[in-house]
């Protein structure tokens, strides 16, 4: 029947596993594959150290080799090794590190939390430890400890999460060491992206249309200010005969001619006649004789100020 042959050869592939897990204890395996192909069978094994998978001269790939041929019946078998990227991402590596660690006599508590921090420090978005046993008396017990994210039942559980199991022989009695990891890689049915709005094209150009009009308007600003620049600072602007030719030299002359030199004569003028009034109230001795010290002194500010100015203006 279809059934027995399911049953026959799922026994084969725990058998298969259980025996490269004795054999590479010390390599780090995570765990293998097998490929059917028309040329043979391919047993794919990943590992922490595919050096020693293979060992040295490749006597260890070839006992493997042998032992899969004649002990399990797999027609023409090829090993291949695969090393393990992170390793803290393989729930089976990481299950039998604690399986190590507890046989070494370390607490149970501190193993679970130092193997969770190193497995969320290499991205994981979720992560299950569980050891169950004798772990604290003669009665056994299960002390479960979990960080981050992660998928408990449904699809996603099945598909996306990582299971590795590894035990622990104690005094005591056996320990079981039970490990659940969720990469970081996986995108589970519920999550949803928002997508960031596209602009119409419509939009686009009107946005270029208002660009150009107010490129345009700050041209038209910036040619009247330099304008009005030209006129303010003439009487201080230094043309050299190289820079300018004779007629642009004569034009600002004839601008200092008849806007500047006007504004100096009238402000002369405003300049003599204030003088005149101040020395008219100076001259007569009566007035000043009258007045208040404070009231001399301002007069007396304002001839010294108005002689600064007069200077200034010459």
């Amino acid at each position: 029947m279809i059934e027995k042959d399911f049953v026959r050869e799922g026994l084969k592939r725990t058998r298969i596993d259980e025996y490269l897990e004795t054999k590479l204890e010390r390599a780090g395996y995570g765990g293998m594959d097998i490929q059917v192909t028309p040329v043979g069978t391919i047993v794919l094994v990943y590992a922490e150290k595919p050096g020693m998978v293979i060992g040295r001269g490749g006597k260890t790939v070839r006992s493997i080799t042998k032992t899969l041929k004649n002990d399990f019946d797999l027609e023409n078998p090829q090993v291949e090794v695969k090393e393990v990227e992170v390793a803290e991402l393989n729930p089976r590596i990481m299950a039998n590190k604690i399986s190590s660690m507890l046989e070494r006599g370390m607490h149970f508590r501190r193993v679970a939390y130092s193997i969770i921090r190193r497995i969320m420090g290499a991205g994981a978005q979720g992560v299950e430890v569980t050891i169950s046993g004798k772990i604290r008396g003669s009665r056994s017990a299960c002390a479960k400890f979990n960080e981050g994210y992660i998928k408990k039942c449904g699809e996603p559980s099945i598909k996306h999460v990582k299971e590795g199991f590894a035990t622990a022989q104690l005094k005591p009695g056996v320990l079981g060491v039970y490990v659940r990891i969720m990469p970081p890689e996986v995108v589970l049915p519920d999550y949803i992206e928002i997508a960031e709005p596209v602009e119409s094209d419509v939009a686009k150009t009107e946005e270029t249309v208002e660009e150009t009009q107010e490129s345009e308007i700050v041209e038209e600003i910036t040619g009247e200010d330099i304008l009005d620049e030209i006129t303010e600072e003439a009487e201080t602007e230094e043309i050299t005969e190289e820079e300018a030719d004779e007629g642009f030299i004569k034009e600002h002359i004839q601008k200092f001619e008849d806007e500047i030199i006007p504004k100096i004569k009238e402000n002369l003028d405003k300049l003599n006649d204030e003088e005149e009034k101040i020395y008219q109230k100076i001259t007569n001795k009566e007035e000043l004789s009258s007045m208040e010290p404070s009231a001399f002194s301002k007069l007396k500010e304002k001839v010294e100020a108005i002689h600064l100015k007069f200077n200034k203006s010459e």
